[in-house]
C-alpha cells in the first residue's frame, strides 16, 4: 500500500522580542485571541487548551461579519518550552513550530502539511498572515 506525501509549507518571521515572551505571547489564550487572525475582517473569538503533551486545544475562528466561522483544534504532540512545540491538527495534518534565539531577536519557523482542498499558495499565504499579525502583536506589547 502507497501512501501519498503531503506537501510542507514553512513560514517563518523574526521578531524583536526575548523568546521568554515570544513563547509566552504564543501560549496563552487570553493572547491567542488577540493576535490569531489572517486579516482585519476575521478574529478568534475563543482559545481553549490544556498546554502538555496529549493536551487538546481549540480555537474559534470567525468573520468579523458573522458569515463563516470554523474550529482549529487538535492535540498536542511536543512540547519543549521556549523550543519547540509540535501539533496535530484534527484532520491529522502535522504542525512544527520552533523557536530559536538569535541575539536579541526571536525567530519562529512553523512547518505545516498542506490540506487538499485550498492552493498551495493560499495556504502559505493565510498562515503567514497570522504569523505576520503574531510578529506585530509581541514586538508591540
Amino acid at each position: 500500500m502507497e501512501t501519498a506525501t503531503k506537501t510542507k509549507i514553512t513560514i517563518q518571521a523574526s521578531i524583536k522580542a526575548p523568546v521568554e515572551k515570544v513563547w509566552n505571547l504564543w501560549t496563552s489564550t487570553a493572547d491567542i485571541v488577540k493576535w490569531s487572525t489572517p486579516s482585519p475582517d476575521w478574529h478568534t473569538v475563543r482559545a481553549t487548551h490544556d498546554l502538555k503533551e496529549g493536551g487538546n486545544f481549540n480555537y474559534r475562528m470567525e468573520a468579523k461579519d458573522g458569515s463563516f466561522g470554523f474550529d482549529f483544534g487538535g492535540v498536542f504532540d511536543v512540547l519543549k518550552k521556549n523550543e519547540l512545540i509540535e501539533y496535530t491538527i484534527g484532520d491529522g495534518r502535522k504542525v512544527v513550530i520552533h523557536f530559536t534565539t538569535k541575539g536579541d531577536i526571536t525567530e519562529v519557523v512553523q512547518t505545516f502539511e498542506a490540506e487538499s482542498e485550498n492552493p498551495v499558495e493560499m495556504q502559505r499565504a493565510g498562515w503567514q498572515a497570522i504569523l505576520d499579525s503574531f510578529k506585530n502583536y509581541a514586538e508591540n506589547q
